[in-house]
Protein backbone atom coordinates (compact mmCIF):
# COMPACT_ATOMS: atom_id res chain seq x y z
CA UNK A 1 0.00 0.00 0.00
CA UNK A 2 2.92 2.36 0.63
CA UNK A 3 3.99 1.63 -2.95
CA UNK A 4 0.66 2.95 -4.19
CA UNK A 5 1.30 6.22 -2.36
CA UNK A 6 4.77 6.53 -3.89
CA UNK A 7 3.43 5.78 -7.36
CA UNK A 8 0.66 8.34 -6.88
CA UNK A 9 3.20 11.03 -5.91
CA UNK A 10 5.35 10.07 -8.90
CA UNK A 11 2.37 10.38 -11.24
CA UNK A 12 1.54 13.82 -9.80
CA UNK A 13 5.13 14.99 -10.26
CA UNK A 14 5.21 13.76 -13.87
CA UNK A 15 1.93 15.57 -14.55
CA UNK A 16 3.22 18.81 -13.00
CA UNK A 17 6.42 18.65 -15.02
CA UNK A 18 4.45 18.06 -18.22
CA UNK A 19 1.68 20.62 -17.64
CA UNK A 20 3.91 23.47 -16.47
CA UNK A 21 6.78 22.46 -18.80
CA UNK A 22 9.29 22.42 -15.97
CA UNK A 23 12.73 21.58 -17.34
CA UNK A 24 14.52 18.50 -16.08
CA UNK A 25 17.83 19.60 -14.62
CA UNK A 26 20.04 19.11 -11.58
CA UNK A 27 17.79 21.36 -9.48
CA UNK A 28 14.24 20.38 -10.37
CA UNK A 29 14.63 16.60 -10.32
CA UNK A 30 16.47 16.38 -6.95
CA UNK A 31 13.95 18.85 -5.50
CA UNK A 32 11.05 16.65 -6.61
CA UNK A 33 12.77 13.53 -5.27
CA UNK A 34 13.76 15.11 -1.96
CA UNK A 35 10.33 16.68 -1.58
CA UNK A 36 8.75 13.31 -2.24
CA UNK A 37 10.89 11.64 0.41
CA UNK A 38 9.95 14.25 2.99
CA UNK A 39 6.27 14.65 2.10
CA UNK A 40 5.46 11.01 1.36
CA UNK A 41 7.61 9.81 4.23
CA UNK A 42 5.85 12.08 6.72
CA UNK A 43 2.42 11.13 5.41
CA UNK A 44 3.22 7.41 5.55
CA UNK A 45 4.57 7.71 9.10
CA UNK A 46 1.53 9.64 10.38
CA UNK A 47 -0.89 7.37 8.50
CA UNK A 48 0.70 4.08 9.58
CA UNK A 49 0.97 5.19 13.19
CA UNK A 50 -2.57 6.51 13.60
CA UNK A 51 -4.47 4.42 11.07
CA UNK A 52 -2.73 1.04 10.90
CA UNK A 53 -3.20 -1.35 8.02
CA UNK A 54 -2.74 -5.09 7.68
CA UNK A 55 -2.29 -6.91 4.41
CA UNK A 56 -2.80 -10.18 6.29
CA UNK A 57 -6.40 -10.69 7.33
CA UNK A 58 -8.64 -13.74 7.19
CA UNK A 59 -12.04 -15.02 8.21
CA UNK A 60 -11.90 -17.91 10.68
CA UNK A 61 -14.46 -20.51 11.69
CA UNK A 62 -14.71 -23.18 14.38
CA UNK A 63 -14.61 -26.83 13.31
CA UNK A 64 -15.77 -29.67 15.56
CA UNK A 65 -14.13 -33.08 15.09
CA UNK A 66 -16.82 -35.78 15.13
CA UNK A 67 -15.50 -38.60 17.31
CA UNK A 68 -17.90 -41.44 18.18
CA UNK A 69 -18.30 -42.61 21.76
CA UNK A 70 -17.77 -46.22 20.67
CA UNK A 71 -15.59 -48.01 18.14
CA UNK A 72 -17.27 -50.12 15.50
CA UNK A 73 -18.01 -50.76 11.85
CA UNK A 74 -19.98 -48.09 10.00
CA UNK A 75 -23.16 -49.42 8.40
CA UNK A 76 -24.84 -46.22 7.21
CA UNK A 77 -23.81 -42.68 6.29
CA UNK A 78 -27.01 -40.81 5.37
CA UNK A 79 -25.51 -37.31 5.52
CA UNK A 80 -24.24 -35.41 2.49
CA UNK A 81 -21.34 -32.99 2.44
CA UNK A 82 -22.26 -29.31 2.96
CA UNK A 83 -25.89 -30.24 3.62
CA UNK A 84 -27.57 -28.02 6.23
CA UNK A 85 -28.38 -30.00 9.35
CA UNK A 86 -30.40 -29.47 12.50
CA UNK A 87 -29.29 -30.53 15.96
CA UNK A 88 -29.88 -34.28 16.36
CA UNK A 89 -29.83 -35.18 12.66
CA UNK A 90 -28.09 -38.49 11.98
CA UNK A 91 -24.52 -38.24 10.71
CA UNK A 92 -23.71 -41.97 10.58
CA UNK A 93 -24.55 -45.27 12.27
CA UNK A 94 -22.25 -47.88 13.74
CA UNK A 95 -23.26 -51.55 13.72
CA UNK A 96 -25.24 -51.88 16.98
CA UNK A 97 -25.20 -55.72 17.13
CA UNK A 98 -22.21 -56.16 19.52
CA UNK A 99 -23.64 -53.55 21.86
CA UNK A 100 -27.13 -55.07 21.75
CA UNK A 101 -25.66 -58.45 22.71
CA UNK A 102 -23.95 -56.95 25.73
CA UNK A 103 -27.14 -55.17 26.82
CA UNK A 104 -29.10 -58.44 26.57
CA UNK A 105 -26.43 -60.29 28.54
CA UNK A 106 -26.38 -57.74 31.33
CA UNK A 107 -30.17 -57.62 31.48
CA UNK A 108 -30.23 -61.39 31.97
CA UNK A 109 -27.56 -61.25 34.68
CA UNK A 110 -29.36 -58.40 36.40
CA UNK A 111 -32.62 -60.34 36.36
CA UNK A 112 -30.91 -63.28 38.08
CA UNK A 113 -29.24 -60.98 40.61
CA UNK A 114 -32.57 -59.35 41.47
CA UNK A 115 -34.13 -62.79 41.94
CA UNK A 116 -31.28 -63.79 44.26
CA UNK A 117 -31.74 -60.56 46.19
CA UNK A 118 -35.43 -61.23 46.69
CA UNK A 119 -34.75 -64.86 47.66
CA UNK A 120 -32.07 -63.98 50.22
CA UNK A 121 -34.23 -61.21 51.67
CA UNK A 122 -36.95 -63.83 52.27
CA UNK A 123 -34.46 -66.29 53.77
CA UNK A 124 -33.21 -63.62 56.19
CA UNK A 125 -36.74 -63.27 57.52
CA UNK A 126 -36.67 -67.01 58.28
CA UNK A 127 -33.14 -66.88 59.72
CA UNK A 128 -31.75 -69.07 56.90
CA UNK A 129 -29.38 -66.38 55.48
CA UNK A 130 -27.12 -63.65 56.81
CA UNK A 131 -27.02 -59.92 56.21
CA UNK A 132 -23.58 -60.32 54.62
CA UNK A 133 -25.00 -62.58 51.93
CA UNK A 134 -27.65 -59.98 51.20
CA UNK A 135 -25.04 -57.20 51.06
CA UNK A 136 -23.03 -59.19 48.51
CA UNK A 137 -26.08 -59.70 46.30
CA UNK A 138 -27.12 -56.05 46.62
CA UNK A 139 -23.61 -54.93 45.63
CA UNK A 140 -23.63 -57.30 42.65
CA UNK A 141 -27.06 -56.01 41.60
CA UNK A 142 -25.94 -52.38 41.77
CA UNK A 143 -22.77 -53.19 39.81
CA UNK A 144 -24.76 -54.96 37.08
CA UNK A 145 -27.18 -52.04 36.91
CA UNK A 146 -24.27 -49.64 36.43
CA UNK A 147 -22.79 -51.87 33.73
CA UNK A 148 -26.17 -52.08 32.02
CA UNK A 149 -26.56 -48.29 32.07
CA UNK A 150 -23.10 -47.94 30.51
CA UNK A 151 -23.86 -50.58 27.88
CA UNK A 152 -27.16 -48.90 27.05
CA UNK A 153 -25.36 -45.56 26.74
CA UNK A 154 -22.89 -47.07 24.28
CA UNK A 155 -25.75 -48.67 22.32
CA UNK A 156 -27.59 -45.36 22.11
CA UNK A 157 -24.42 -43.71 20.80
CA UNK A 158 -23.95 -46.12 17.92
CA UNK A 159 -26.06 -43.53 16.10
CA UNK A 160 -23.91 -40.40 15.84
CA UNK A 161 -25.90 -37.17 15.55
CA UNK A 162 -25.21 -33.54 14.73
CA UNK A 163 -24.24 -31.62 17.91
CA UNK A 164 -25.92 -28.40 16.71
CA UNK A 165 -27.07 -26.60 13.59
CA UNK A 166 -24.43 -26.69 10.88
CA UNK A 167 -23.00 -29.01 8.25
CA UNK A 168 -20.27 -31.56 7.68
CA UNK A 169 -17.69 -31.08 4.98
CA UNK A 170 -15.35 -33.43 3.13
CA UNK A 171 -17.44 -36.51 3.92
CA UNK A 172 -15.12 -39.42 3.20
CA UNK A 173 -16.64 -41.90 5.65
CA UNK A 174 -18.27 -44.91 3.97
CA UNK A 175 -20.14 -48.03 5.14
CA UNK A 176 -17.68 -50.78 5.99
CA UNK A 177 -15.07 -48.46 7.45
CA UNK A 178 -14.17 -48.53 11.13
CA UNK A 179 -15.09 -45.50 13.20
CA UNK A 180 -12.89 -45.19 16.28
CA UNK A 181 -13.28 -43.26 19.50
CA UNK A 182 -9.67 -42.08 19.49
CA UNK A 183 -9.50 -38.26 19.41
CA UNK A 184 -6.55 -38.20 17.00
CA UNK A 185 -8.66 -39.71 14.22
CA UNK A 186 -12.06 -38.02 13.84
CA UNK A 187 -14.57 -39.62 11.50
CA UNK A 188 -15.96 -36.32 10.21
CA UNK A 189 -15.51 -32.58 10.57
CA UNK A 190 -18.62 -30.66 11.63
CA UNK A 191 -18.92 -26.92 11.07
CA UNK A 192 -21.39 -25.34 13.53
CA UNK A 193 -23.64 -22.61 12.22
CA UNK A 194 -22.30 -19.82 14.42
CA UNK A 195 -20.85 -17.44 11.87
CA UNK A 196 -17.26 -16.56 11.12
CA UNK A 197 -14.67 -14.41 12.83
CA UNK A 198 -12.64 -11.93 10.81
CA UNK A 199 -9.17 -11.31 12.22
CA UNK A 200 -6.61 -8.79 11.01
CA UNK A 201 -3.02 -9.54 11.97
CA UNK A 202 -1.59 -6.19 13.01
CA UNK A 203 2.02 -5.26 13.68
CA UNK A 204 2.80 -4.81 17.36
CA UNK A 205 3.47 -1.09 17.13
CA UNK A 206 -0.12 -0.68 15.91
CA UNK A 207 -1.27 -1.41 19.47
CA UNK A 208 -0.40 2.17 20.42
CA UNK A 209 -3.46 3.41 18.56
CA UNK A 210 -5.80 0.41 18.77
CA UNK A 211 -9.00 0.87 20.74
CA UNK A 212 -12.04 -1.39 20.89
CA UNK A 213 -14.87 0.25 18.99
CA UNK A 214 -12.66 2.06 16.47
CA UNK A 215 -13.87 2.25 12.90
CA UNK A 216 -12.46 -0.37 10.54
CA UNK A 217 -12.71 -1.31 6.88
CA UNK A 218 -12.19 -4.65 5.19
CA UNK A 219 -11.45 -5.59 1.58
CA UNK A 220 -11.63 -9.24 0.50
CA UNK A 221 -9.48 -10.63 -2.30
CA UNK A 222 -12.50 -12.59 -3.53
CA UNK A 223 -14.67 -9.45 -3.81
CA UNK A 224 -12.61 -7.04 -5.94
CA UNK A 225 -13.46 -3.37 -5.84
CA UNK A 226 -15.54 -3.62 -2.64
CA UNK A 227 -14.70 -2.24 0.80
CA UNK A 228 -16.91 -3.01 3.80
CA UNK A 229 -17.25 -1.03 6.99
CA UNK A 230 -16.81 -2.54 10.43
CA UNK A 231 -15.47 -1.89 13.89
CA UNK A 232 -12.83 -3.29 16.20
CA UNK A 233 -14.58 -5.87 18.35
CA UNK A 234 -11.65 -7.10 20.42
CA UNK A 235 -7.87 -7.23 20.58
CA UNK A 236 -6.52 -10.58 21.69
CA UNK A 237 -4.10 -10.19 24.57
CA UNK A 238 -1.69 -12.98 23.66
CA UNK A 239 0.11 -14.15 20.52
CA UNK A 240 1.15 -17.68 19.65
CA UNK A 241 4.86 -16.89 19.39
CA UNK A 242 5.07 -16.30 23.15
CA UNK A 243 3.21 -19.31 24.49
CA UNK A 244 4.92 -21.77 26.84
CA UNK A 245 3.60 -25.23 27.64
CA UNK A 246 4.68 -27.62 30.42
CA UNK A 247 7.57 -29.84 29.34
CA UNK A 248 10.77 -31.32 30.59
CA UNK A 249 12.88 -28.76 28.76
CA UNK A 250 13.90 -25.28 29.83
CA UNK A 251 13.30 -22.27 27.62
CA UNK A 252 16.43 -21.38 25.70
CA UNK A 253 17.58 -19.00 22.99
CA UNK A 254 17.94 -20.87 19.72
CA UNK A 255 18.01 -17.92 17.35
CA UNK A 256 16.01 -14.80 16.74
CA UNK A 257 12.33 -15.77 17.08
CA UNK A 258 9.71 -14.12 14.86
CA UNK A 259 8.14 -11.05 16.41
CA UNK A 260 4.60 -12.20 15.70
CA UNK A 261 1.52 -10.15 14.96
CA UNK A 262 -1.43 -9.25 17.15
CA UNK A 263 -4.81 -10.69 16.08
CA UNK A 264 -7.55 -8.05 16.05
CA UNK A 265 -11.14 -9.26 15.69
CA UNK A 266 -13.20 -7.05 13.37
CA UNK A 267 -16.97 -7.13 13.28
CA UNK A 268 -18.24 -6.30 9.79
CA UNK A 269 -21.29 -4.06 10.26
CA UNK A 270 -21.80 -2.95 6.66
CA UNK A 271 -25.30 -4.05 5.49
CA UNK A 272 -23.96 -4.34 1.93
CA UNK A 273 -21.85 -7.31 3.07
CA UNK A 274 -24.88 -9.54 3.76
CA UNK A 275 -25.36 -10.81 0.18
CA UNK A 276 -21.64 -11.51 -0.15
CA UNK A 277 -21.32 -13.28 3.22
CA UNK A 278 -23.07 -16.36 1.84
CA UNK A 279 -20.69 -16.49 -1.12
CA UNK A 280 -17.45 -16.13 0.81
CA UNK A 281 -15.92 -19.43 1.98
CA UNK A 282 -14.64 -19.87 5.50
CA UNK A 283 -11.02 -18.80 5.58
CA UNK A 284 -11.42 -16.06 2.94
CA UNK A 285 -8.37 -13.80 2.67
CA UNK A 286 -8.37 -10.02 2.72
CA UNK A 287 -6.94 -6.73 3.95
CA UNK A 288 -8.01 -4.44 6.77
CA UNK A 289 -7.49 -0.86 7.89
CA UNK A 290 -8.24 0.57 11.32
CA UNK A 291 -9.00 4.23 11.96
CA UNK A 292 -8.21 5.83 15.30
CA UNK A 293 -9.53 9.15 16.61
CA UNK A 294 -6.19 10.87 15.95
CA UNK A 295 -5.33 12.80 12.77
CA UNK A 296 -8.71 11.93 11.29
CA UNK A 297 -8.02 13.96 8.15
CA UNK A 298 -5.18 11.56 7.31
CA UNK A 299 -7.66 8.66 7.52
CA UNK A 300 -9.07 9.73 4.14
CA UNK A 301 -5.76 8.90 2.53
CA UNK A 302 -5.78 5.44 4.07
CA UNK A 303 -9.33 4.89 2.81
CA UNK A 304 -8.35 5.88 -0.71
CA UNK A 305 -5.34 3.56 -0.66
CA UNK A 306 -7.44 0.66 0.64
CA UNK A 307 -9.92 1.17 -2.19
CA UNK A 308 -7.10 1.27 -4.71
CA UNK A 309 -5.83 -2.02 -3.31
CA UNK A 310 -9.34 -3.47 -3.54
CA UNK A 311 -9.54 -2.53 -7.22
CA UNK A 312 -6.15 -4.13 -7.81
CA UNK A 313 -7.70 -7.45 -6.81
CA UNK A 314 -9.27 -7.50 -10.26
CA UNK A 315 -5.74 -7.81 -11.66
CA UNK A 316 -3.99 -9.64 -8.83
CA UNK A 317 -6.72 -11.67 -7.12
CA UNK A 318 -4.34 -13.81 -5.11
CA UNK A 319 -1.32 -13.13 -2.93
Amino acid sequence: MDLLLVLTYTAICVAIFKIFRIPLNKWTVPTAVLGGILIVGAMIFVMNYNHPYSEVARSYFVSVPVIPVVTGQVIDVPVQGNERLEKGDVLFRIDPAPFEYRVKSLKAQLLVAKADRARISELIKRNFATQRELDVVVSRTDDLQAQLDGAQYELDNTTVRAPSKGFVTHVSLRPGMMATKFPLRPSMVFIPDEGQYFAAWMRQNSLLRLTVGDEAEVAFDGIPGKVFEGKVKSVLEVIAEGQVQPSGSLIGFTGSPPAGRVPVIIEITDPDFAPYAKLMPGGAYGQAALYSQHFTHIAMMRKILLRMAAWMNYIFPFH
